[in-house]
């Protein structure tokens, strides 16, 4: 199975007050957390950003590369997808596993629970934790992706994500070991972070 990694960092942060993907946090960045995750068990791993941000800056450092929303699509994270799956399909990969950037207790297990469920023979999968679906905990087939979303994105306006995945299918997969945080404003942050 060959899957690229795509770490979503180009969103505007608006609650949390500053550009919270290049938060300090533990010994690095918010957004080092689930891009480890990613580099765990990805064949390579992307990071969409918005051009000239800190998220942009900091994948530029580790020579990561940054793919930028194309400006005809709506705002929002499937257009960050829609570029991934691009992406990846010229990278030669058939998968495209994804991660919020503001998702400090994402491990490698959890992507790992994703694509046993694409073993098995989903066509896509996304998380399911407590809190209910996480559909930026994904995996999306590179092929079958592009034209969903492309559909999806055609009337400009940005649907809901998990509307996209349950119209292909996706397996909602429990993920045994992750909490579903998210961090939405500093307070959200966890104080003591565990070693990813």
């Amino acid at each position: 199975m060959r899957v690229a990694g795509l770490l979503l960092a180009g969103g505007r942060s608006r609650r949390f007050g500053s550009e919270k993907s290049v938060a300090p946090f533990g010994a690095g960045l918010l957004m080092d957390r689930p891009l480890a995750a990613l580099n765990a068990v990805c064949g390579r791993v992307a990071v969409s950003v918005r051009r000239g941000s800190g998220a942009d800056a900091h994948a530029a450092v580790l020579e990561l590369p940054r793919l930028i929303d194309a400006s005809d699509d709506p705002e929002g994270p499937l257009a960050g997808i829609r570029r991934g799956v691009d992406w990846a399909e010229e990278a030669g990969f058939d998968w495209l596993a994804v991660a919020p950037c503001d998702a400090p207790t994402l491990k490698p297990a959890q992507y790992e629970t994703l694509m046993r469920a694409i073993d098995d023979g989903a066509p896509a999968a996304l998380g399911v934790t407590d809190q209910g679906l996480e559909p930026l905990v994904s995996v999306w087939p590179v092929l079958g992706g592009r034209r969903a979303l492309a559909a999806a994105l055609a009337g400009r306006t940005h649907p809901a994500i998990r509307t996209v995945l349950h119209a292909m299918g996706a397996a909602a997969v429990r993920l045994p070991g992750y909490d579903g945080r998210n961090v939405n404003a500093p307070d959200d942050l966890p104080s003591s972070p565990s070693t990813p």
